[in-house]
């Protein structure tokens, strides 16, 4: 069972989010904390294997309270749940090494696929004594062969690191359009759409289109299974 502490100072948000996380297979709340100052306490006592972190706290940043864990090597998973949609932000999750980074609002799906994927990499980090490389790739998010070699050679102006990035923010079973994408790596929605849209073209993403009320309908964006 995979243990989860929520940091969210809104009690309502808190209670939704431990409902989504209690109703999904293999995981349980452990905790609430709803400062930066409860979190840390929380930490400690409860030994959470994963946390459902905030960034807008009462006392504090959520993104220093992460970057504080990490220089503490404190062994706990974050997945960052939050409204802020900065590019800094974002970068700094990353680099904290977040598990991901969910804007709200969002579905109960967009949660479980998360949880979904940090549930596989904590087994695998559990039963692995000896890692070959084909068990540190899936551990790292590259299943099958690299993205790397599945999109080479890229059309010029595109790089590998960022087709990593937006292949990665899909895997899972997800599905986006290039607005959402763009904001969940930090990157200009016009440059994750040239990504998508070669992908699109490559035959590794399927788009629907999605009808609003009025307007251009919306091109959404997930990955094929690999045959």
């Amino acid at each position: 069972m995979i243990r989860v502490l929520i940091v969210e100072d809104d009690f309502m948000v808190a209670r939704i989010h431990g409902k989504f996380v209690n109703q999904t297979a293999g995981f349980r709340v452990v905790g609430h904390a709803q400062t930066g100052a409860e979190a840390r306490r929380a930490v400690e006592e409860n030994h959470p294997d994963l946390i459902l972190l905030d960034v807008h706290l009462p006392d504090s940043n959520g993104l220093d309270l992460l970057h504080e864990l990490r220089a503490s090597r404190v062994p706990v998973g974050v997945i960052v749940i939050t409204a802020a949609r900065e590019a800094n932000s974002v970068r700094a999750a990353v680099e904290g090494g977040a598990a991901h980074y969910l804007i709200k609002p969002f579905e109960y799906s967009d949660l479980v696929t998360q949880l979904g994927r940090f549930k596989e990499r904590h087994q695998r980090l559990n039963r692995v004594e000896e890692s070959v490389q084909d068990d540190v790739d899936k551990i790292f998010g590259f299943v099958g062969n690299p993205v790397g070699e599945k999109v080479s050679p890229l059309p010029k102006g595109l790089s590998v690191e960022t087709a990593r990035l937006v292949i990665g923010s899909l895997e899972g079973g997800g599905e986006m359009s290039a607005s959402e994408c763009a904001d969940s790596i930090g990157l200009s929605r016009v440059s994750v759409r040239r990504y998508l849209e070669y992908f699109a073209d490559d035959g590794q993403m399927a788009v629907r289109l999605e009808y609003g009320k009025a307007g251009r309908p919306e091109r959404r964006y997930s990955l094929r299974e690999s045959p």
